[in-house]
């Protein structure tokens, strides 16, 4: 009966053990690059009218980080609609409707978006 038991609670504390511990002393923080490709392509849904290299709703990335380069421009201003459109203006009315999701997004996120867009300079 003993090691019946024995068995059990053995196997009850390595089921119960924490798949996804981080190893002691070692925290993985994301770079501001890489949670903003997340914010990108998931929560912000910008992948839907953006592309790296090509325009299809809305300006490519490195159009639009190649023009707020060269202005001196926030893209985070232009996220929290702060400012205006200077890449495709025409393009403005499709992209308020998104304002809502970018207003809600705090500004290490909108920081993050801004330096992914950044990194895809050529």
């Amino acid at each position: 009966m003993r090691p019946l038991a024995f068995i059990f609670i053995l196997a009850l504390v390595v089921s119960c053990k924490k798949e996804s511990a981080e190893p002691f002393g070692k925290a993985t923080t994301k770079t501001p690059i890489t949670l903003g490709k997340e914010l990108f392509e998931s929560k912000g849904n910008c992948v839907a009218c953006h592309l790296k290299d090509q325009k299809v709703i809305g300006p490519s990335i490195q159009d639009i980080a190649k023009t707020y380069q060269a202005q001196k421009a926030s893209i985070v201003g232009f996220l929290k609609d702060d400012a205006k459109p200077i890449v495709d203006p025409s393009q403005y009315e499709v992209m308020k409707t998104n304002f809502a999701i970018t207003k809600m997004m705090s500004d290490e996120e909108l920081q993050a978006i801004e330096a992914y867009i950044y990194s895809n300079l050529k």
